[in-house]
């Protein structure tokens, strides 16, 4: 082959890569590339590792990087990037090593995605290193240095050093100043993101919905609702994450009339039609709201389903206390061949309990992992005790807890104690209280609880024991309890 039909070749191919749009087309580029012997090409090769990248075969680009004999600056960039896309994110940093063992000098474009990967492992260590490499070779000006500075501290919450370098950029785009905000606000400085907030001049979408959920998840709903109303008022259209976020916080305050505007909002946006997580945040809506009619028809009416669409409607139904119809659409859900997790069971074992369901649930508990695969959490013992001791079978509940592989938390025993103290067992109540003293020392009402029993059965010593024993470890009751009950 003549040098000029090579790289005619090579240039055909380069047209191919940037045309390619899924795996099978990847796959028969590759034969061609290799049937042209253009296997070592750099050029090829670099766009090829990118390419991969963006089709979510990263192993695929591993593969064809480790068989290049001679990989160039530009190859190394590719691969290193590549791999901070997708986990194990320490594979840029193996690249990275390689590389400079080869004696090949990084390059701008090299330390942008090494930051990305150390602000997704959230490894500071690692990130002062790559810091100290970009001040060395005078990188530090290039506005990708500062803004993957930005998110590595921002992650690792040092707000402090993400501060020094946020100050000193002379032009923050809207990305950085996100950054800042959910950097604040993860490590709970929420007034100090909200004044970021305030304060910017241009913002996007990602930016509402940022400073909105930050808001929701401090517990300031009424905050969060407003930032939406002023996002409305200045334009923005709500997006899928809008609308996720604002349906939980509607459904918190109780705005019912709003969260169907949401609903209405979502079916002419075409939201609903191409999004399942605004379904589901629907579903959940409603029946937080106690509307399960309205739940129903969004949960049919859905185009498309997967195993959280199932969850949140059993869990509603479980929530509203209708338990048998939640074990009936857990059936439909099987028989449909939608393969149940950890958070189906916490959902239909809830509806067991409401319903009275105990042998149901017993049945259910067992099958998660003769059939289902899913190994019991604390969540799901600690259903099973509420399932058992609100029927009143409290010895069983009782073996339960003392069987369980793991230790028992104080839900668990909560649970045993609300039964027995329903079913005027004293005796396992006492030793239920004992285990919440145990993990709750600090729990002044555990003493007082336990202080009744004895006062109810008559042992005046036993309280007075008490007594000394809250004295001992500083414990204050709390206002308007008695210690005799």
């Amino acid at each position: 082959m003549s040098g000029g039909s090579a790289r005619e070749v090579e240039r055909r191919i380069l047209r191919l890569l940037h045309g390619c749009k899924t795996l099978t087309q990847l796959t028969q580029i590759h034969a061609h590339y290799l049937r042209h012997h253009l296997h070592q090409s750099n050029q090829i090769l670099t766009h090829f590792v990118s390419l991969c990248a963006s089709l979510n075969q990263t192993p695929y680009a591993y593969q064809i990087f480790n068989q290049t004999l001679n990989p160039n600056i530009f190859l190394f960039n590719s691969v290193i990037k590549a791999s901070s896309l997708s986990q194990p994110f320490e594979y840029s940093l193996h690249f990275f090593t390689l590389m400079k063992r080869r004696g090949i000098w990084p390059n701008e474009f090299t330390y942008a995605p090494l930051l990305k990967s150390c602000s997704n492992l959230d490894d500071l260590k690692m990130g002062q290193g790559v810091h100290g490499g970009i001040v060395r070779l005078g990188f530090e000006r290039f506005s990708s240095m500062r803004i993957g500075l930005v998110e590595l501290y921002a992650s690792c919450g040092r707000m402090v050093e993400a501060q020094k370098v946020f100050d000193e950029m002379p032009h923050r785009a809207v990305i950085v100043w996100n950054l800042m905000i959910g950097g604040f606000c993860k490590i709970g400085d929420v007034d100090t993101g909200f004044y970021l907030f305030k304060r910017m001049s241009e913002r996007s979408v990602v930016s509402w919905n940022l400073m909105i959920s930050c808001l929701a998840r401090s517990d300031r709903d009424s905050d969060a609702m407003e930032v939406f109303r002023e996002m409305q008022g200045s334009g923005f259209e709500p997006d899928e994450a809008t609308v996720v976020t604002m349906l939980p916080i509607s459904a918190r305050l109780g705005e019912v009339n709003f969260g169907q505007w949401i609903h209405s909002y979502a079916d002419s946006s075409g939201l609903f039609q191409d999004f399942i997580s605004v379904g589901n945040s629907l579903v959940d809506f409603y029946c937080k709201c106690g509307v399960l009619e309205k739940a129903f028809t969004v949960f049919k009416d859905m185009p498309r389903k997967n195993v959280v669409s199932w969850n949140a409607m059993i869990s509603g139904l479980a929530f509203n206390g209708k338990g048998e119809l939640g074990v009936d659409l857990f059936e439909e859900m099987i028989s449909t061949g939608v393969n149940p997790n950890g958070a189906t069971f916490v959902g239909v074992l809830a509806c067991c309990a409401h319903a009275g369901l105990v042998e149901r649930g017993w049945d259910l508990f067992r099958s998660m992992t003769s059939q289902h695969h899913v190994k019991p959490k604390l969540e799901h013992y600690g259903s099973m005790v509420d399932i058992l001791g609100r029927s009143g079978r409290l010895s069983e509940a009782h073996e339960l807890v003392c069987s369980m592989p793991m230790k028992p938390n104080a839900a668990i025993w909560g649970a045993l104690l609300s039964a027995c103290r329903t079913y005027e067992d004293m005796e396992l109540a006492e030793r239920a209280v004992k285990e919440l003293i145990d993990l709750e020392p600090w729990n002044s009402g555990n003493y007082v609880l336990l202080s009744n029993i004895y006062a109810e059965r008559g042992k005046w010593d036993e309280v007075e024991k008490v007594r000394v024993l809250m004295r001992g470890n500083s414990i204050n009751k709390a206002p308007g309890q008695s210690m005799v009950g």
